[in-house]
Formats: C-alpha cells, sequence, structure tokens
C-alpha cells in the first residue's frame, strides 16, 4: 500500500489534503489561500453533463372508490371465467377460486393504493365473484342438460340456477369462498403496499 502524500499548494482551511477550486473559465482564478464566500456554489455544472434534478417520490395513493371499481370490474371478469371453467369442465376448481382472489386483490391493491379498507372491499367482491361464477357454472350445466340456451337459464330463470346451486352447495364449496376470501385479502395489502 503507498500512502497518500498532502497534494502540492497551499492548504485551503488548514486541510492540507484539499485544493483550492477551480474558477470558473470566465472568472479570473481565485488566489490561493482565499476561502470562498458562505453560500457560494461550490462547484459549477460541467460543460456537456447539465445536472438533472432528482425526480421525487411519487404520491401514495390511497383512492378507495377508484380501487373499488377495479375490484369489481375485476370480480365480474373473473367470475365470468370462473362460471365458464366450472360449467365445461361441471367440476369447482380451487385454483379457479385461488385465481379469482388474486386477481381481484392485485387490481384493488394496483389501482386503490394504501386504503385499509379496500382489502376488507375486495374479500366481499371475490366472495361474490365466486357465488356469481358458481351460478353461471350452473346455468352453463343446465342449459346443456336441457338443451336450452345459457341466456334463457340464466336471464330468464335465474331462480332455477339458484336452487340447483342450493341442491349442489356442500363443505367444499364454502371452502373455495373462504379461500378466494383470504387470497384477495393478502393480494390486495401487498399490491398496495408495493408503491
Amino acid at each position: 500500500m503507498s500512502e497518500s502524500t498532502p497534494p502540492s499548494g497551499p492548504p485551503v482551511d488548514a486541510n492540507p489534503y484539499a485544493t483550492a477550486p477551480a474558477a470558473p473559465a470566465d472568472q479570473p482564478p481565485v488566489p490561493p489561500g482565499t476561502a470562498v464566500p458562505q453560500g457560494a456554489p461550490q462547484f459549477a455544472a460541467q460543460p456537456g453533463f447539465p445536472v438533472a434534478p432528482a425526480a421525487p417520490a411519487g404520491p401514495v395513493r390511497n383512492n378507495f372508490p377508484l380501487g373499488l371499481v377495479a375490484a369489481i370490474g375485476a370480480g365480474v371478469v373473473s367470475a365470468i371465467l370462473y362460471g365458464l371453467v366450472t360449467g365445461l369442465t361441471k367440476h369447482e376448481i380451487g385454483y379457479a377460486a385461488v385465481g379469482v382472489g388474486f386477481l381481484v386483490g392485485i387490481a384493488a391493491g394496483r389501482v386503490g393504493g394504501r386504503s385499509q379498507t379496500l382489502p376488507v372491499a375486495s374479500v366481499i367482491v371475490s366472495v361474490a365473484a365466486i357465488y356469481l361464477g358458481q351460478l353461471i357454472g350452473e346455468a352453463m350445466i343446465i342449459a346443456d342438460h336441457f338443451d336450452v340456451g345459457f341466456s334463457k337459464v340464466f336471464f330468464d330463470h335465474f331462480s332455477v340456477a339458484q336452487e340447483a346451486w342450493k341442491a349442489d352447495a356442500d363443505p367444499l364449496t364454502f371452502v373455495f369462498f373462504a379461500i378466494a376470501a383470504y387470497v384477495a385479502f393478502q393480494s390486495t395489502r401487498k399490491a398496495g403496499h408495493g408503491h
């Protein structure tokens, strides 16, 4: 290792390792030993390298209404997808319930931010989305069984789809509600705090 040696020239403010700052090109050089006035800029911007100010941190979002709208939109889309999966396979699939909760939670958290009530609202929306998806699936199964159109069963005879859902509901049905609720709550919190 080599020892550092003080630079040649007079010390600045009794510091042997400091050198006097260079004067800008359009001003005469500062004589050695002259102190720079208090508050004067120490270093001028270098030509060709403009100094850009640092961007301020973005505001923390806390927009409950917008997050709720995003959650409802994601809930409707995921309910339709969940209903299609249930109707086509004629089975409830647990991973689809996880997907519903995740989509609702991510949409609510990303758009709504750190709202304290948004995770609870996303739980309600995800449970409603699971229920709507199961009703869509039941209506698809009934329409296929009786060879009628889905819209006829779902819109004209909605009570038939609800009665079929009640008859088919078992403990596993409610486990899917719980899974979607848990995933929605956690993903809303994590997505909202990720900003």
